[in-house]
């Protein structure tokens, strides 16, 4: 069976925006909001605390993600990793309401690059609550082999905003925690290190993303995103700090993350309405 073959499957999954992940993620990313009240609008980007994976724990292969198959092809390569999304905002979802998730895997393609073989899998979910789709996002999967990350990208200099996020294992266990996300690269240490490769725990690219938007509620408070889209450069790791920024200009804001050392780790832009 080919990989292609899964091309157009979908599933559909129904939730409620309860009031506890809400609150949960606001004490998460530091913020003094009151306790969310029903009607209450969720903030861009929050709508990941919904629809999780409840694999259990029989299903799970050995780097946390659930065995490969199902809606996702079965891709025979060890790192699977979010290299970013396109996100359109129609209307608010808000605490209290009902939700359907339709989720469609609209393209896959297999290409070589520097570090060997990569699939990219691009999945469409589109969210609806009782005033019809509220949010619409085309989420770019990667898989890849082991092997050195893509050279270091120097990030703009030229930030409006800053903001610096300690990048502890703290932060990391409890956005895992929020996100039922059992990928060990993001709390198990030895794990990421002696088996991934990697310097140290991995930082969660969507973390990252929901980080540049909380900048952009933080500077402009008032502001409504009518899209967002972000892409992953290089990963971001726990062993220090972090930097997210962001410039606007006009209805649009450009936003990224960097390094200590001034290297880009995702870009972004968010488009106001």
């Amino acid at each position: 069976m080919s990989l292609t073959d899964w091309i157009g499957k979908t599933e559909t999954r129904t939730d409620t925006v309860t009031a506890g992940p809400v609150a949960a993620l606001s004490a998460t990313l530091d913020r003094e909001d009151p306790d969310p009240q029903p009607g209450d609008p969720l903030p861009a980007l929050w709508h990941w605390l919904y629809f999780l994976d409840r694999h259990r724990a029989s299903d799970l292969g050995p780097d946390g993600h659930a065995r490969r198959g199902g809606l996702l092809p079965p891709v025979p390569l060890p790192r699977r990793m979010w290299a970013g999304s396109r996100l359109e905002f129609h209307h608010p979802l808000r605490v209290g309401d009902q939700m359907t998730r339709e989720t469609r895997v609209i393209d896959i393609k297999e290409k070589q690059g520097r570090s060997g073989p990569l699939v990219f899998v691009v999945v469409r979910h589109e969210i609806s609550n009782s005033a019809g789709v509220a949010v619409a996002e085309e989420h770019d999967i990667v898989y890849r082999e082991h092997g050195p990350a893509a050279p270091a990208q120097a990030a703009p200099i030229d930030a409006a905003w800053e903001r610096t996020v300690a990048a502890d294992d703290v932060l990391l266990f409890r956005y895992s925690a929020l996100t039922f996300n059992a990928h060990r690269i993001h709390y198990d240490r030895r794990y990421a290190t002696e088996v991934e490769g990697y310097p140290g725990l991995v930082v969660h690219g969507p973390l990252i993303a929901t980080l540049l938007m909380d900048l952009l509620r933080r500077s402009l408070p008032q502001a409504n995103v009518v899209k967002f889209n972000f892409r992953a450069v290089s990963p971001l790791f726990d062993m220090g700090p972090f930097v997210v920024c962001g410039k606007p200009d006009g209805k649009t804001v450009k936003l990224w993350a960097k390094d200590t050392a001034g290297n880009l780790a995702i870009s972004a832009e968010a488009l106001i309405g």
